[in-house]
């Protein structure tokens, strides 16, 4: 039977802003309050799906979160009507405002964990949404982001949801950004691997000093529980808290793995050689062959990684066998890192290729390629269950570019998320994205 890879990006809402709002994420702090471009950064997320859906990838795409959220501002003490939330939050509680407009969901790597059927003990496709507690504008998207993955894989023979973790500090939890599965083929049995900053309970695990370490141990453990995982398809690794602290906040800005490969820095776990070592006997018993490729730091420090985002990129099989590696411009801009590169595909390794898009909008944010895309590994008639309307074609693209070109505002600075004619044009835009996407109502104006 055959399985495939399937790549949902994430659609960039129409209130893409920058507003410095994630902590340890360094591009996100450096642009702070600079102006954007939704219309944008909408396009060249779709312009990236279309390539890889014309490269021959499963493709599909997510939909945005409702911003404004006026419901989260309510919660907090502003009263009236909508618009009269938002002058007041405006007014009293900017940073609030700012918080309650992101349009952070577009990162879909954060909107849960999948396991797929071939892993998990029902023999069903598994997802639990990612409660993303340690920063507040995240923290809000979940129940959104569970009733939309709800309708895109609405089938129970095949999927199960699972609701986020407590909200709580031991049970932090950023989905599938710290999680990779590694396995001989997609319709494998594979092994699991998650990886951890902290453990709120083991004193054993060195927490980072700077920045704060999101993913916990025990909510990694959570999710392999609810998903029915065995012990012996699991592995655990701690980050290295050094290079949290250099702007590492997930495991896909430091490692990424794809089928047999594991493409990681140097400095990117602790205890790397044990880790290592039972990745390659777990998936051994499995068929498969570990091939793990370590990036000296002599050849690409942390610093260039963070700053380039070389390994918050996509690795995909191709047809032929080989990998093909999907990169931000800004890695062909860092000298280090295209060199590394070019000495990558010219090696005789697996990875084969190296493909290079413009995604500014998002990486001034702080997410890549990595960052816009959920992965979800799918056995032929799961493919066939999958809410039809969400699988990118020549179609939708065009559909979705015309649809942004109609709603969506070509620059946005933080005064112009005051403007309460910007919830109605995302409540529109968003009313007629549900049509497109044949989600039914699935944002909290559709179903009050």
């Amino acid at each position: 039977m055959s399985a495939f890879e399937m790549n949902f990006d994430g659609l960039v809402g129409p209130t893409h802003n920058y507003g410095g709002l994630s902590y340890g994420n360094v591009a996100s702090q450096s642009n702070s309050q600079a102006g954007s471009n939704p219309k944008e950064a909408a396009k060249q997320g779709l312009a990236k799906m279309k390539a890889l859906m014309d490269m021959g990838f499963q493709q599909g795409v997510l939909a945005p979160q409702e911003r404004p959220n006026v419901a989260v501002l309510r919660s907090l003490g502003f009263t009236g009507t909508d618009a009269q939330v938002i002058e007041k939050a405006a007014k009293d509680a900017m940073p609030l405002l700012v918080a309650s407009c992101s349009a952070s969901s577009m990162w879909t790597a954060n909107a849960c964990t999948v396991s797929p059927s071939a892993d998990t003990a029902d023999g069903r496709v598994h997802f639990t949404a990612a409660n993303l507690n340690c920063k507040f504008h995240r923290s809000i998207e979940h129940p959104t982001t569970s009733r939309v993955l709800g309708a895109m894989f609405a089938n129970e023979q095949h999927f199960v949801h699972h609701a986020a973790l407590p909200a709580v500090g031991q049970f932090g939890d950023e989905g599938a950004a710290n999680h990779t599965r590694f396995c001989k083929g997609y319709g494998d049995a594979g092994v699991e691997f998650f990886v951890f900053g902290r453990s709120a309970f083991d004193g054993r695990f060195p927490a980072p000093q700077r920045y704060p370490a999101r993913q916990t141990l025990e909510a990694s453990q959570a999710v392999a529980r609810l998903h029915g995982l065995s012990d012996d398809g699991v592995v655990y690794a701690q980050q290295n808290p050094a290079v949290i602290d250099q702007g590492v906040f997930h495991n896909d800005v430091i490692a990424v793995g794809n089928g047999e490969v594991l493409f990681y820095h140097q400095d990117a776990f602790l205890d790397t050689d044990k880790v290592l070592a039972e990745l390659g006997d777990k998936l051994a018993r499995r068929g498969g062959n570990l091939q793990a490729i370590c990036v000296p730091r002599e050849a690409v420090s942390v610093e260039d990684a963070v700053k380039s985002y070389l390994f918050n990129s996509q690795l995909l099989s191709r047809a032929d066998g080989g990998m093909l590696l999907i990169v931000p411009e800004e890695c062909r801009n860092n000298a280090n890192v295209w060199n590394y590169l070019q000495r990558l595909t010219a090696s005789g390794g697996p990875i084969k290729d190296v493909q290079v898009f413009d995604l500014k909008q998002s990486m001034q944010n702080g997410g890549g390629p990595a960052c816009l895309r959920l992965r979800v590994a799918l056995k032929e008639q799961e493919l066939a269950a999958v809410n039809p309307g969400v699988i990118m074609t020549a179609s939708l693209y065009d559909t979705l570019n015309l649809w942004v070109d109609t709603h969506y505002r070509d620059r946005l600075s933080e005064s112009d998320l005051a403007d309460p004619q910007l919830l109605n044009e995302c409540r529109t835009a968003l009313d007629e994205l549900t049509q497109i996407l044949k989600l039914g109502a699935v944002y909290p104006f559709q179903l009050a």
